[in-house]
């Protein structure tokens, strides 16, 4: 299939299919005239990208791990370096949490301790 079908059985723009490839996400074949095909797999292959994009996972880390994905959802499979990069991943999103929490804490005692402004007087 071409990339236009793809896109629209999958939902994902063409632009993002290209995108894909770009980061090595994706490897169609080329016809003669150098259009891009795209079999079955590729279908299962976007859906597993787009699940570990909406996992927070960047596409560097996601090249490394779908070699281990199996299935559309994806099932991943202990795969050398897979729970340590996982582990990685999930250790910098805890930290990126914590940090927002403190942020908010910090705006909410802002908020808080915030006096409103004086009403002028009016003179009736």
């Amino acid at each position: 299939m071409r990339i236009g079908e793809l896109a629209r059985l999958t939902g994902v723009s063409t632009r993002l299919l290209r995108y894909y490839e770009e980061q090595g996400l994706l490897e169609p074949a080329r016809t003669a005239a150098g259009y891009r095909e795209y079999g079955e797999g590729d279908t299962v292959r976007v859906r597993q990208i787009r699940s570990l994009l909406s996992a927070g996972l960047s596409t560097r880390v996601i090249a490394q791990i779908l070699p281990c994905a199996t299935g559309p959802i994806p099932a991943l499979l202990a795969c050398p370096d897979l729970l340590d990069t996982l582990r990685g991943e999930l250790a910098e999103l805890d930290a990126r949490i914590d940090e927002l929490s403190r942020s908010r804490d910090a705006l909410a005692g802002y908020l808080d301790a915030a006096v409103p402004p004086a009403r002028p007087y009016l003179a009736a």
